[in-house]
């Protein structure tokens, strides 16, 4: 049983808490915070051990409380391996405290590539960090891009990825970020830091990415243009590529979603905890293939879908099955499986008309 240690409580760490406490071969050590507010109430009430990462609060937890399991030293120096989900920036100069103890860490896409040997992807490049000690997950729109340029690097050849972003504003509970009213070149210059980043775990990747904050919380949207070096048959030999891709969810057009928010309903739906969504959100109608160039757009939940590859990662450290094995292992215990869109092939041949809309109901 592999004992996780996750330094940093918030939106990512919390999550791969809940994920890790599925696995058969993990167990959560225990958590780290900094603050004594409801986020730590809510990691006590789940049964986590709360070490303080700021001593000096200790009494604060103890106010409302909170039985605290020690320092966040003693949690590094306790467990086999360390998530540090805090927020960016903090994990680079976190990574002396682990170094000082021997402890393996994962350290998540905020991060600067150079904090560990591997940036870390467990579509593409498991393999690469069997032998580290430290890897970096990568953000959620690499994770994204990644997944989705693997097969078609894999399949057809790459010879060039142009990507728009557009971006969330900031997470549900970031009060403070924006744009309130706005759509905002983020930045104006060319390329946005995703291309250089992908470029971290596709290096010989040729990829411009440009990048828009917009006023939402939901969702990343993604418009790709891939000119490959290969040329697929037709559309449908690409869909079917997709549609094989255990972390790549293809949204049927019978189905109607048209945006982030049928997706998040989809979600809650389908049983998921906080209506997360793991997996990409490729909407089949968009897929277009003009001679060797393929379009289409995607939705990426920044929330979520860092979260199987955490667990992936772990394995990857600890030497813990292999890329297929992890990646298996983990859909199934997470449920990451919204196939059954696809078992209902009587209904694919349903199409909205532009004037239609659904009932509200």
């Amino acid at each position: 049983m592999i004992r996780v240690g996750i330094n940093g409580y918030g939106t990512i760490g919390k999550r791969v808490a809940d994920a890790i406490r599925e696995q058969p071969d993990m167990e959560v050590h225990g958590v780290g915070k900094r603050s004594p507010d409801y986020v730590a109430v809510g990691a006590d009430e789940e049964g986590y051990p709360v070490y303080a990462v700021d001593e000096d609060r200790a009494d604060g937890f103890r106010e409302i409380g909170i039985d605290l399991a020690g320092s966040v030293d003693d949690l590094v120096a306790e467990s086999d391996i360390i998530v540090d989900a805090t927020p960016s920036g903090i994990g680079a100069e976190n990574r002396p405290l682990y170094e000082r103890h021997g402890t393996p860490a994962l350290f998540q896409g905020g991060e600067d590539a150079t904090v560990a040997e591997v940036s870390f992807n467990a579509r593409a490049n498991y393999d690469e960090a069997e032998d580290a000690e430290y890897a970096r997950v990568v953000s959620c729109n690499t994770t994204g891009l990644s997944r989705f340029l693997a097969p078609l690097h894999e399949n057809y050849g790459v010879e060039k990825a142009r990507v728009t972003l557009v971006r969330r504003g900031g997470d549900p509970d970031q009060t403070g970020r924006g744009p309130i009213n706005d759509t905002v070149p983020d930045p104006v210059s060319i390329p946005s830091h995703h291309g250089p980043d992908v470029q971290t775990v596709f290096p010989e990747l040729d990829i411009d990415t440009i990048g828009l904050k917009v006023p939402t919380t939901m969702m990343h949207v993604h418009s790709v243009n891939v000119t490959l070096e290969e040329r697929p048959d037709d559309v449908g030999e690409v869909t079917d590529l997709y549609r094989a891709e255990d972390r790549i969810l293809t949204i049927p057009d019978y189905a109607g979603i048209d945006g982030a928010g049928t997706l998040k309903d989809l979600a809650q739906d389908a049983g998921r905890p906080r209506g997360d969504i793991w997996e990409n959100c490729l909407w089949e109608e968009s897929l277009t293939l003009q001679g060797k160039d393929l379009y289409c757009m995607q939705a990426i939940h920044q929330e979520a879908d860092v979260v199987p590859e955490n667990v992936d990662a772990i394995r990857a450290l600890e030497g813990e099955l292999s890329g297929p094995e992890s990646r298996a292992l983990t859909n199934e215990t997470l449920g990451i499986d919204l196939g059954y869109l696809h078992d209902r092939t009587d209904l694919t041949a349903v199409r909205r008309t532009p004037d239609e809309s659904p009932a509200d109901d």
